[in-house]
């Protein structure tokens, strides 16, 4: 029984590592809280909130507009999980860092996730970092902006995924 116990909460533990990204290669860093912020407006979707973001990060440039057909977590409006999602490249990660991941992957730059409810974006967050804290090859920067989940390659630097961070928390 112990086994069986142990052995589908492995199971569970390496379903929850693919679920965090569309690759095995993004996570999150147990240094980077996630942080709340009062609740976006209703109407902020992921291509909007990346138009916002990329005004203030000139780096970053949009790489895929995630739908339900091409979501590789397959979370895309299922229940408590983002109603929206863009991947973005970064200009200032080195094309040899990332040579062995795959469009879409946070390491190549980010994503961003709209949920329907600041505290799903909030689990989110939680989920990410708690599932990848013990794994540094798996971190990344995750930034909470009521409704809005940025997540940032940690091939950046903390000053440069700053930038995401400050970008986020000017959303309206």
């Amino acid at each position: 029984m112990n086994r069986t116990l142990t052995a589908a909460a492995t199971a569970l533990l390496l379903a929850s590592l693919a679920a965090c990204s569309n690759n095995s290669t993004s996570g999150s860093s147990g240094n980077d809280k996630p942080t709340a912020a009062p609740a976006a407006s209703t109407s902020l979707d992921a291509s909007t909130a990346f138009t916002q973001i990329s005004g203030k990060v000139h780096a970053a440039k949009l790489s895929d507009v995630v739908t339900a057909a091409n979501d590789g977590n397959h979370l895309l409006g299922r229940p408590n999980q983002y109603t929206s999602k863009v991947d973005f490249t970064d200009s200032r990660i080195k094309a040899s860092d990332v040579q062995y991941t795959k469009k879409g992957d946070v390491d190549r730059g980010g994503s961003i996730e709209v949920f329907a409810d600041p505290t799903d974006a909030q689990a989110r967050a939680k989920y990410i970092q708690a599932v990848t804290k013990s794994m540094p090859a798996l971190s990344e920067y995750d930034y909470v902006h009521g409704t809005v989940l940025v997540r940032v390659s940690h091939y950046l630097t903390p000053t440069q995924a700053g930038e995401y961070k400050a970008a986020a928390d000017s959303l309206g």
